[in-house]
């Protein structure tokens, strides 16, 4: 009899450790394919321009006063944290949800103040119906919030939105979401590693 129980106890506990995953998701977004201009108004397709890598990747727009360049920052800081040789392996990509504002020249600039190496990252604009098939994908929320008439008559509004950084693995596969503005950089760095073993 006890070894029966022993032998029960040890079958239930290769059970359990076998179910335990690392990674809480494991949705695979590249069942559809999304076209948008990059920063150098090049045709790309998300989630396409990852394949193979692991991808950190942010919805955020340039006139954000708060949220957006603390998630763009935070990208910034766990990239320094990977070596030369990790970082051939990881994509970083921002997509905006605010394309009629965000084109793929203001993009840039917004990339090129903070001195980002476009050569890992990409920033993304495009029509209203891909962004938003991309935002469904990925639970991101985005509604227009006070707006105002800037002197020369130009639409200004701010943008409640999602704050999220979302992990994408090498396979195509969205594996954990981040609070973007908030995120414990070693947590990522150590899943981003974890992801490479």
């Amino acid at each position: 009899m006890k070894i029966f129980i022993y032998s029960l106890l040890i079958f239930v506990y290769a059970v359990l450790s076998g179910c335990y995953e690392h990674f809480p998701l494991k949705q695979d977004i590249t069942r559809t394919q999304n076209e948008f201009l990059n920063q150098d108004g090049s045709k790309v397709k998300f989630p396409e321009l990852t394949k193979g890598k692991i991808t950190l990747m942010a919805m955020v727009y340039t006139h954000c006063p708060d949220i957006c360049p603390m998630t763009t920052h935070n990208m910034q800081l766990i990239e320094s944290k990977l070596s030369k040789d990790e970082l051939e392996k990881v994509r970083f990509v921002v997509i905006t949800f605010d394309p009629d504002r965000d084109t793929p020249d203001v993009l840039k600039k917004f990339a090129e103040i903070r001195d980002i190496d476009f050569s890992r990252w990409s920033f993304l604009s495009g029509n209203k119906q891909n962004t938003k098939e991309v935002m469904l994908k990925f639970d991101i929320k985005a509604v227009p919030a006070d707006s105002s008439y800037d002197a020369d008559g130009n639409l200004s509004y701010y943008i409640v939105h999602t704050d999220r950084l979302s992990l994408i693995d090498q396979n195509g596969l969205l594996r954990k979401k981040y609070v973007g503005s908030i995120v414990d950089v070693n947590e990522v760095v150590n899943d981003i590693k974890y992801l490479l073993e």
